[in-house]
């Protein structure tokens, strides 16, 4: 059994995605970060870095978006979310994730110049392809979330990067996306600015 700790429009966003897209049954748990849930003893136990998403498989608990997505990828092979089988897509799928989570995402506290900056890195890497490693992957649900995140905050000025725009598009006509995108908007924000 999957118990997943999250919180709408957080990094938790990622691996809510993935749940849905591999379709497996899950207990969701809302974590309200400005009401500093995230912070009582009883989450500390669980995960003591204070953080969603927060994953625990069989009371397990596992940490982190790469992390999350990275074993709803390979536990649900049928779901394609990792080109398992071709060591060279499966490492550009690792280099993604691992730009997304060292770049991309601290990109935004440091303010919206910084956000230009690495985007503009995506960009290129995102190139022409539809996808970031070749076929949709873990890799895209993890850029989508990020760039979501900017694009419901004031966003990038229109036609600031085309292939990262298209990604985004195509990224919001997937079932799975919809799916969370409904559920998180009704239960509502509560992120910082």
């Amino acid at each position: 059994m999957l118990t997943f700790w999250f919180s709408p429009g957080a990094s938790s966003m990622a691996t809510h995605i993935a749940l849905h897209e591999v379709g497996v049954e899950f207990d969701a748990r809302l974590v309200s970060l400005p009401k500093r849930e995230s912070h009582t003893p009883e989450f500390l136990a669980l995960n003591p870095d204070g953080k969603v998403p927060t994953l625990a498989i069989d009371g397990r608990v596992l940490t982190e978006v790469a992390g999350t997505l990275f074993y709803l990828a390979r536990r649900y092979p049928e779901a394609r979310l990792l080109p398992v089988g071709d060591i060279e897509t499966e490492a550009h799928v690792v280099s993604w994730m691992s730009f997304i989570a060292s770049t991309v995402h601290p990109a935004r506290r440091v303010g919206v110049a910084r956000l230009y900056e690495v985007f503009a890195v995506a960009e290129k890497k995102l190139g022409g392809r539809t996808w970031t490693a070749g076929g949709y992957s873990i890799a895209d649900i993890h850029l989508f979330r990020l760039y979501w995140r900017w694009m419901n905050s004031g966003g990038p000025e229109p036609g600031s990067f085309p292939a990262i725009s298209a990604h985004y598009d195509r990224m919001m006509q997937r079932p799975a996306v919809k799916r969370v995108l409904e559920i998180e908007s009704a239960i509502g924000y509560e992120l910082p600015a």
